[in-house]
């Protein structure tokens, strides 16, 4: 279920969005009596999925990974890379797995969607994620996108419930400003950067920080990162601490900047 993409794949292109996964949802994987972890749409070559066993098992060593595809030669491609925790299969949104996922990565793979059907594909995605528990906040999806190297991230995470927040990331040696992270919003959010939407709102405020901030600079890109989002944080609700910050993250809450229907 589901169309296939271009398939634009590059080692280590997902790295910062798997860091941030492991960090924040290593202990949902560790407690899960099978934690899985689905790598939707993982493109023309098998890198991704090979990498995010590796990070995920670094945080929770008991972590079994699938990688999935819709276009069949993709997945024979890919056969020659499984290993102990690592298999490949055909399929789409309908994430042909068994039981019910602690995680699954879609990156890159709804940009070539309209935006009318974001919703839909979230809830099919949410539907087969684990559920939440008396101990337990269920499966996670992380649906965004990134560049072609990796160099600047935005994704939506996304429970059972439905979105819970949307985290921006970048290499913080190559930003401008803030605002440049804006080509790389996932497809909920990249038609809605206009003036009177929150998403424009969220980034002109932070562009705003970011100038503002401009004599931490002598100190480095991290401690100016550091500082507007710190000046941020009082007018929007963020959720994360300064050691995500540190990597070059800021986490908002999705509420804040969901769009106006």
């Amino acid at each position: 279920m589901g169309s296939v993409t271009r398939g634009t794949t590059n080692p280590n292109r997902l790295r910062r969005m798997d860091r941030w996964i492991a960090a924040v949802h290593g202990a949902e994987l560790r407690r899960s009596p099978d934690p899985v972890a689905v790598d939707l749409g993982y493109g023309a070559a098998p890198w991704t999925a090979v990498e995010l066993l590796l990070r995920l098992r670094a945080a929770a060593p008991r972590t079994r990974v699938v990688g999935v595809e819709i276009e069949p030669a993709r997945v024979a491609a890919a056969r020659p890379y499984e290993r102990e925790g690592l298999v490949f299969r055909h399929g789409g949104f309908e994430v042909p797995v068994p039981g019910r996922p602690t995680l699954i990565r879609a990156a890159n793979v709804l940009r070539q969607y309209d935006e009318e059907q974001v919703a839909a594909v979230w809830e099919r995605l949410c539907a087969r994620l684990a559920p939440a528990g008396p101990h337990s906040g269920g499966g996670l999806l992380v649906e965004g996108t990134c560049d072609e190297i990796g160099r600047r991230h935005v994704w939506v995470a996304l429970g059972p419930e439905g979105p819970r927040t949307v985290t921006f990331a970048t290499r913080l040696g190559s930003l401008g400003r803030p605002s440049d992270l804006a080509e790389r919003l996932p497809k909920a959010l990249i038609h809605r950067n206009v003036p009177g939407e929150p998403v424009h709102a969220f980034l002109r405020d932070f562009d705003r920080a970011w100038a503002a901030a401009a004599p931490y600079a002598s100190y480095g890109a991290r401690q100016r990162w550091i500082r507007a989002v710190r000046d941020l944080g009082s007018d929007w609700p963020l959720t994360d601490g300064v050691s995500r910050r540190r990597q070059g993250e800021v986490t908002v809450s999705w509420e804040a900047l969901a769009p106006r229907r």
